[in-house]
This record gives C-alpha cells, structure tokens and sequence, in this order.
C-alpha cells in the first residue's frame, strides 16, 4: 500500500483479502494523485473475497467511504457532491427564452453568430448534433458588430459563463 494511504487496516481472523484491497487502494492514490480516472461507483461496487488473515471489514469499509468522498471531490465538476444535476429539457427551454439587449449605437456581438451558436448548442442537447462542451462555450468568439444588430457584450458573456456551469452539471 502507497505512503498515500496511511497506516494499513487491522488484520482479522477472518476478513478481506489483503492483495485485493490493497491493489484497489493503490489504484484510488494514482487516481487521487492524477493518474487513469476511477469512477467512485466503480470503488462502491467492488466486492471483495473473506479470507483466513484478511484485513478487518469494517476498517476496509470506512477507510472505502474516505476514499470515495475524495474521489467525488477531485472528479469532475459535474460528479461532485452538492451540485445538482441539470436535465437538458429545462436547459434547451432556458436558452430559447434567453434574451438580450441590443447594442443600439456601440460595438456589440453580431446578432446572426451568437443565435448560431446558441442553436448548436440546443442541438447538442437534443442529440441531432455533436455535444457542445462547456470548454467551448467558455472559448467562443463572436463577430463584433458597430451598426448592424448586435447583442449587448457583457449580457451574452454572463450568459455563456452560466451556460458553461449548467453543461458541466448535465
């Protein structure tokens, strides 16, 4: 077992394979220290063998649950603990009634490519089209306009930063 995962569980007469718990803790501390990824669920569903010698279930047990919680932690921002799902329903209805201020007689977004994007990502969610990752909608650049229809800069970019945290939350 790695340094990472402190002392070892007691030993009991009767308890969980050593070898086995000891390979799944050190694939938690790669993972923990940005190694290949492990799904917490994957932890919560392994199961191991009772043999003579094995190491205290309970001990295995409760030390599993410190694990996964730091699993939830480090994971992805839309697998951590707290943060409510979003279903793709209520955010494609949340986009279509997004609406924003014209830009009247200073530089705004261009009307035609913020929609156009707008409608790559509602196609996304309903699965007519690749996925929009919330990367890109953090990254993406629009045409400024000065006398044609713009929408108000400031508006479409506080907009598209709560967009990209509801699309990591999908």
């Amino acid at each position: 077992m790695s340094a990472g995962t402190g002392s070892r569980p007691p030993v009991a007469l009767r308890g969980y394979d050593r070898a086995q718990v000891d390979a799944l803790l050190a694939r938690i501390d790669r993972a923990l220290d940005g190694g290949p990824e492990l799904p917490p669920e994957e932890v919560r569903r392994t199961r191991f063998d009772v043999v003579l010698r094995g190491y205290e279930q309970r001990a295995v047990d409760e030390l599993l649950r410190e694990r996964v919680r730091r699993l939830q932690a480090a994971g992805p921002i839309a697998e951590r603990a707290g943060r409510p799902r979003v279903h793709p329903g209520w955010l494609i209805t949340w986009i279509q009634n997004a609406r924003f201020t014209g830009s009247r007689l200073r530089a705004g977004y261009d009307v035609r490519d913020v929609d156009a994007f707008l409608d790559r990502v509602i196609a996304g969610l309903r699965g007519t089209a690749p996925p929009v990752p919330p990367r890109d909608v953090r990254e993406c650049v629009f045409r400024n306009v000065r006398w044609g229809p713009g929408y108000d800069e400031q508006e479409v970019d506080r907009f598209l930063t709560q967009l990209a945290g509801a699309l990591e939350r999908r």
